[in-house]
């Protein structure tokens, strides 16, 4: 699944650069959105097939809360810790790991408060984290465990990474990333203005 994943940005990639022209690369955009929205509703379905997995995440209760608190933890740290390599000031290498994948409007918030190139640093971390997802979450599903999978993920396991997520693993697992994707998408426009004022 990693390879296929892999060789499909890779081709679109290809396409997109040398024989895409301006007119349909216009709307792309509404082209994903409408991809996305279908492979969402293929995802729910295998959700809704699944009788009792709404009450098994019942049972869970909150320790369901875990996951997504566990990542938005494990994001900041992380970040801060390359960032002490990287000589970046802890309070901005946060910042950038606090955008959980969430590229568009962390790079935003960080534009509009003057840092334009920590605004870039944090748009290029968090597409990179998106890419990486996609193509590791199989591996790492298989390989390390499924809640960890989610974990790569960040803010769009409750979108673009839902799909790999539910096809990699469960349906239990799916609607935890979905939980973990809205709880860590609700995160970033909190927790960063936070850190980066530390």
């Amino acid at each position: 699944m990693s390879l296929r994943i892999f060789f499909a940005v890779l081709l679109g990639t290809g396409v997109g650069y040398f024989f895409l022209s301006p007119k349909i690369s216009s709307s792309i955009g509404i082209i994903i959105d409408i991809g996305l929205m279908l492979l969402l509703f293929f995802v729910g379905i295998d959700i809704g097939k699944q009788r009792d997995i709404f009450q098994k995440i019942k049972n869970m209760g909150l320790k369901i809360l875990l996951v997504p608190m566990a990542v938005i933890a494990g994001s900041i740290i992380g970040s801060m810790v390359a960032g002490l390599f990287l000589k970046i000031p802890i309070n901005q290498s946060g910042a950038i790991g606090s955008g959980l994948g969430w590229y568009s409007l962390s790079s935003t918030i960080l534009l509009a408060d003057g840092y334009v190139e920590l605004s870039a640093l944090a748009f290029l971390s968090n597409v990179f984290r998106e890419i990486i997802a996609l193509i590791t979450i199989p591996l790492i599903a298989k390989y390390v465990g499924k809640l960890e999978s989610v974990s790569v993920a960040g803010a769009t396991a409750m979108d673009t990474c839902l799909p790999v997520i539910a096809a990699s693993t469960d349906s239990q697992t799916a609607i935890i990333a979905f939980i973990t994707g809205v709880i860590c998408t609700t995160a970033v426009p909190i927790v960063l203005p936070i850190i980066l004022k530390l």
